[in-house]
């Protein structure tokens, strides 16, 4: 099997819920792997009873998984600021959260409980068993996030008025989900981001407005997958129906659009593929 590892990675990964979910399902699933497994051999740290040792053990995990959540909150972070993570980017992610977190307990080993085993002992000990504890929560909520992804899509598709799966309005809301603006889909010409603004140009009365509101576009292009709205360059989204021209430039493609006065939208390099997909024609 071939994975395409540049592949962009899936956005229910980097929502702000999910990310709160992936945080707190990964403390409570470390702390029951630490205290059931005893993988860091935890009864050996303090000469205490069994309460006491898991109140112990529990600060001690939960500590380290502030890496966990320090990582999480850098990664939604950059991904509101505009950042496109790939599936490579995201398993290196993983592989420094991992790393982090082995240094952490390797050093808590050393400095606290003052042993005196060698580090590359303790950190090759500590990169296994804290694979073992963000990797499988990991991978079990990578399937559910992907498994209700589905399901929302799915539900919604089902629940169009016509049989097409489109939506005779398109609301655009802001960051906090507040509807700002509805508009025909036909009407929305492309959408141009810059930091954590969205302004969106549309046809109305044989003139171009724009309208702007408060989001990202990453979570503008989540939000429209269903329509004919795409990814067309790292600022911009097109709406493929209103595209009337594709002209190829020494700086690469440009769309030009159905609109009144002509307005036109650049491609970059990285979208190519996918534009010339939708338009049933291979780069």
């Amino acid at each position: 099997m071939n994975i395409d590892l540049n592949k962009k990675l899936p956005g229910y990964l980097t929502e702000k819920g999910n990310i709160v979910t992936t945080i707190l399902f990964t403390a409570g699933f470390a702390l029951l792997f630490l205290n059931i497994y005893t993988p860091f051999g935890v009864t050996t740290w303090f000469e205490v009873s069994k309460p006491t040792l898991f109140v112990y053990a529990s600060g001690v995990i939960l500590a380290g998984i502030l890496v966990v959540a320090i990582s999480r909150v850098i990664m939604y972070q950059a991904v509101r600021r505009g950042f496109e993570p790939r599936l490579w980017h995201y398993l290196v992610w993983v592989a420094a959260e991992i790393v982090s977190m082995a240094l952490f307990f390797t050093l808590f080993e050393i400095v606290i409980l003052e042993d005196t085993r060698i580090f590359t002992e303790l950190l090759g000990r500590s990169v296994l068993h804290t694979s073992l504890t963000l990797l499988l929560p990991y991978t079990m909520l990578w399937l559910y996030f992907s498994w209700h992804d589905s399901k929302l899509r799915l539900t919604e598709i089902r629940e169009q008025p016509d049989g097409q799966g489109q939506k005779p309005m398109i609301p655009l809301r802001d960051d906090k989900g507040v509807l700002r603006l509805s508009l025909k889909r036909s009407d929305i010409l492309y959408m141009q981001g810059s930091d954590n603004y969205v302004t969106v140009w549309y046809q109305a009365q044989n003139r171009v407005n724009k309208f702007m509101l408060r989001n990202t576009l990453r979570t503008m292009e989540d939000e429209l997958r269903q329509e004919a709205v795409i990814r067309c360059h790292r600022s911009y989204l097109v709406n493929i129906e209103k595209v009337k021209l594709i002209r190829r430039e020494k700086e690469g493609l440009t769309l030009e659009l159905e609109s009144i006065p002509p307005a036109s939208v650049p491609v970059s390099r990285t979208y190519m593929h996918e534009v010339l997909t939708a338009f049933g024609h291979e780069s």
